[in-house]
């Protein structure tokens, strides 16, 4: 919509045209500013008859339009108030808009030619040269009539609303995906960051904007070499306002290879990041520590990963900050140096020094703990590749002998079962529903039983998951417990208990062989008979392995294949006194490399620091080989076998049925009858007065075994995939 000019204005339009030549000639050889005092005959009157139509648009391609209107009184409170709006507008003669002739961009370079000539160097003004439409000019950041100083706290390039104008380019999808920027987003990550929210929360003016690191018209690729964002700009650049610092970095080993032009040397945002920048005191940064590093020393990173540092690092609890040593706590940050430099904090000056503070009163024998050894080159580390193999050896030697030994059994109990399927659950039926019953465990057996169940099931809880750190469900196990801190609180928890059942059953053990031992004087000698404390120890109720055991052992073998009759048993078979002395050596090999993880300080007071590697290594493959031989082999002995399943109720009743006795345990049956000791073993079933309860704690514990095994079995399958 355009307003009609009047009567007095066509008359000065015709002056004008008149006039123009006279005074283009007579200016001819003149200063510019005579020129310019011709041109400036158009008054912005002129300019306002249509301009100051809020309804004035133009229409743009694509459906678009564009609003021409001008707010004379916003213009002149810009800092182009005082001039004409020829003044910029060079281009328009009096007979716009009537010549049809479109107003050329204005061109700020006619007045602010430093500016010009910078901008036309910067990554705007060459892509807007190449026809980048959508590259910053100077209205972009600037604006257009509206123009303040960037003193102004109004003005669009003041220093805490710049984030903010550069985000409208930079924070835009589309613009983003056209010009395939680098770091989409890039405002709003800046705005997150430290100095963003030191600028823009605090008002902070002192913290960094945009133009403070990438330059104001000069802002050019960081590849360019004389960005000051370039690698080889970006410590100086950083070090205008944290002073010292790039001095430090600069003597460090990452500046030295930096000023030697090795592209390897990392510099401030390798470490910190380009715009996320975050107070490194806090967890998140501690956690992407260790990351960042090892996009360098991935083969250190592989290894720390090992320790219980990089685990538990890994696992990325929010408490991790304060609790967990990340590669700057040891190494150091700016002043990093090699180990062999005095100045290094790992230098055999400085790292008892680095130790204690996190260990206080860590000895010289501590610092000899290895944070990367590679327990597979056995050159440099041989004590651990052996350690290494021989838990590694002892893993597959028992479940490949054990899982044999499973499958064997279940392949000839579904035979069986299939070709007499009647008989095998008329046993299992009578075996439930005798009218004799008797006593297999006290109630102080089932007692250290429930005491072994529960700790062992928490400490696999709480230990599994920093072996298997990688796998997602490890992290989330991890965020229900609480964190690293409270796993550890809970894990030691469980370590407590499984010494105490230990010391109890030693004690009652004791016990029970001293109150047998026959300790009486003998009248003809006047000696102590102590032959029965032995017969206790190893007799036929004893738990220590015999050649029966041996004979049993290869009668069932044959009995898998079809070869022989089903041996009869004592009170005790042989994989039940395997599984009894496999906790014995499981709670010496976790107990004391435990010990060791728990109190590094004591042990490396008299022995080398790499001790702690070595449990570290014993402690966790045994644990491996407990929950997996537990959750499968144990399981299916005691309870997943086809006349038990789905579980066996003796360790909950501690009953046996005579029915069960003549079937599984016949020659204890048979010995108990010869020595007239039946009737001592003969109780009143009373299961079925709290079996209620029992039974479903049992399907809890064992379903959290199952559950357990599936995502240990998850976690190797894909450690191994990769």
């Amino acid at each position: 919509m355009h307003t009609p000019p009047n009567i007095m204005t066509r008359l000065l339009s015709l002056l004008w045209i008149v006039a123009w030549p006279v005074a283009a000639l007579a200016a001819e050889g003149e200063p510019a500013a005579v020129v310019k005092a011709a041109k400036e005959i158009i008054p912005n009157d002129k300019c306002l008859e249509c301009h100051s139509d809020k309804d004035l648009t133009k229409d743009l391609p694509g459906g678009k339009t564009l609003s021409l209107f001008v707010d004379e009184k916003v213009r002149q409170t810009s800092v182009h108030g005082k001039l004409n709006c020829a003044d910029c507008h060079g281009d328009l003669t009096a007979e716009h808009p009537d010549d049809t002739k479109a107003a050329k961009p204005v061109n700020c370079a006619s007045c602010h030619k430093e500016q010009g000539d910078i901008y036309a160097t910067s990554i705007h003004g060459i892509s807007r040269s190449m026809g980048s439409s959508g590259a910053a000019s100077c209205s972009s950041c600037h604006g257009t009539h509206a123009m303040l100083s960037p003193k102004n706290p109004n003005s669009p390039t003041f220093k805490l609303n710049l984030s903010r104008t550069c985000a409208k380019c930079h924070d835009n999808a589309g613009i983003n995906k056209e010009y395939r920027m680098r770091f989409p987003d890039v405002a709003s990550h800046y705005q997150e960051s430290i100095h963003g929210r030191g600028m823009e929360k605090m008002g902070l003016v002192v913290a960094p904007s945009c133009n403070d690191c990438h330059g104001v018209h000069d802002i050019k690729r960081s590849v360019d070499r004389s960005s000051p964002v370039n690698k080889a700009n970006l410590a100086k650049t950083c070090g205008k306002c944290h002073l010292g610092i790039e001095e430090t970095y600069n003597k460090s080993i990452h500046g030295q290879l930096l000023a030697k032009g090795d592209s390897r040397g990392p510099v401030c945002n390798d470490c910190h990041s380009a715009h996320d920048i975050e107070n490194p005191n806090t967890a998140h940064f501690k956690q992407a520590s260790d990351n960042r590093c090892g996009k360098c020393h991935e083969e250190s990173l592989k290894h720390y990963r090992d320790t219980y540092h990089g685990k538990a690092m890994a696992l990325g609890q929010p408490n991790v900050a304060s609790d967990v040593a990340a590669c700057f706590d040891c190494h150091g940050d700016h002043n990093i140096q090699p180990v062999s430099n005095p100045a290094s904090q790992l230098s055999a000056k400085n790292i008892r020094a680095t130790c204690t503070k996190c260990h206080p009163g860590a000895t010289v024998g501590f610092t000899e703990y290895v944070p990367h050894a590679n327990p597979l080159d056995g050159k440099k580390y041989p004590a651990l590749h052996l350690t290494f193999v021989l838990m590694t050896g002892l893993l597959l030697c028992v479940f490949a002998f054990f899982g044999g030994h499973t499958l064997l059994w279940l392949a000839r109990s579904v035979w069986l079962y299939r070709h007499d399927s009647k008989a095998y659950r008329e046993t299992k039926f009578e075996t439930q529903v005798d009218d004799e019953w008797f006593t297999r465990f006290t109630p102080f057996d089932r007692f250290l039983h429930f005491l072994v169940v529960t700790s062992f099931l928490l400490l696999v809880i709480t230990g599994m998951p920093l072996k298997f750190y990688y796998t997602e469900w490890a992290k989330a196990l991890f965020d229900v417990i609480g964190g690293a801190e409270t796993a550890r609180a809970l894990h030691r928890f469980g370590a407590l208990v499984t010494f105490l059942y230990f010391v109890l059953h030693l004690i009652d053990l004791i016990t029970a062989s001293w109150q047998n031992r026959g300790a009486i004087r003998n009248p003809e000698t006047g000696k102590w008979e102590l032959r029965r404390f032995f017969g206790a120890v190893f007799g036929a109720d004893s738990m220590v392995p015999s050649l029966q055991d041996w004979h049993e052992f290869v009668a069932h073998q044959k009995w898998f294949f079809g070869k022989g009759p089903k041996p009869d048993f004592d009170r005790w078979t042989y994989w039940e006194k395997f599984d009894y002395f496999a906790v014995f050596w499981g709670i010496f090999a976790i107990g004391l490399s435990g010990m060791v993880m728990w109190f590094p300080q004591f042990f490396t007071a008299f022995l080398p620091g790499w001790v702690i590697n070595i449990a570290l290594i014993v402690h966790s493959d045994e644990a491996l080989l407990a929950a997996g031989f537990i959750f499968t082999v144990h399981f299916f002995n005691t309870h997943f076998r086809l006349e038990k399943f789905p579980m066996d109720n003796v360790i909950f009743s501690g009953r046996i049925s005579k029915t069960e006795m003549l079937h599984e345990r016949k020659r204890w049956y048979e010995r108990l009858v010869a020595t007239g000791k039946l009737d001592q073993y003969r109780v009143r079933d009373e299961w079925d007065r709290w079996k209620k309860i029992a039974r479903p704690i049992g399907f809890v514990f064992f379903g959290i075994g199952l559950v357990l095994l599936v995502l240990i079995i998850y976690a190797m399958v894909t450690r191994l995939a990769h």
